[in-house]
């Protein structure tokens, strides 16, 4: 998607703050931070939202959970504990369509959420 501030992350062509990358996934820091560690995990191909996953998607998604895992190592929260968060929708928050996960830690979290 030309307009896709996510795609054009992916793309390189606009900079952002890399924590992983690998052929399906890409993962940066958030301008935004809602907490200590605030990762957005990306899906390199463009999937508007997270009702648009498809089957044909399924290993792709399970990469995403993969290196979500190894960030949340990396980042020293795999033990005490951290949040995934996908918002799917206006009403939920998701402000890009593009299929995005927060990976949300360094901090108590209350519930429910929001």
């Amino acid at each position: 998607m030309d307009d896709c501030i996510f795609c054009k992350i992916a793309d390189k062509k606009i900079s952002a703050n890399v924590v992983y990358e690998d052929g399906e996934v890409l993962a940066f820091r958030d301008i935004n931070p809602q907490a200590p560690v605030h990762i957005l995990l990306i899906p390199k191909k463009h999937i508007p939202s997270f009702m648009d996953i498809v089957e044909a998607d399924k290993g792709l998604i399970a990469a995403i959970y993969k290196a979500a895992q190894k960030i949340a190592g990396d980042a020293s929260v795999d033990k005490k504990g951290f949040r995934l968060v996908v918002n799917n929708g206006q009403d939920a928050g998701q402000a890009v369509a593009h299929l995005h996960f927060h990976l949300l830690g360094g901090r108590k979290f209350s519930w429910p959420p929001g």
